[in-house]
């Protein structure tokens, strides 16, 4: 993922869920979900950031504040209305680091963030389940880039 960073000016001003003059992309995938949002007719709304769900870090035992990326309301093809709560990922940050034959700084890392967003995940499919809505991660195959 690349680290293009800036700020988003929607279209359909009315369909975004929040202040619309301060949507930041933090990479290409996330503006071009954006895009994606702000352009399509079966997105009915969404937001970016706007969802904040606390969950407890394994690595300090703390309660954190995990800022979900997106948040869209979408009309399926069948007519049904569903909610999602929707992170972008790589999909190498989706499984587990591999261990190397020597521990270096980098896979420390790799593992620390792993645990911290198996954590994060779990409080938002909780919180999406409670709700009745769906919590999905993007990676670079569903958004074909």
């Amino acid at each position: 993922m690349n680290t293009l960073k800036g700020k988003f000016i929607p279209t359909n001003i009315r369909k975004y869920k929040g202040d619309y003059r301060n949507i930041i992309y933090r990479s290409s995938w996330e503006l071009k979900f954006m895009k994606y949002c702000d352009t399509r007719s079966n997105v009915l709304e969404w937001a970016s950031e706007e969802c904040v769900i606390p969950y407890r870090s394994p690595l300090d035992n703390k309660i954190h504040r995990y800022f979900v990326d997106f948040y869209a309301k979408i009309q399926e093809a069948d007519g049904t209305i569903t909610k999602y709560l929707i992170e972008i990922k790589p999909s190498k940050q989706t499984v587990p680091p591999k261990k190397p034959q020597r521990q270096t700084k980098s896979y420390i890392y790799e593992v620390t963030e792993y645990v911290k967003n198996q954590a994060k995940w779990k409080a938002a499919k909780e919180f999406c389940d409670d709700r009745m809505w769906k919590f999905k991660i993007l990676t670079e195959s569903e958004l074909k880039v």
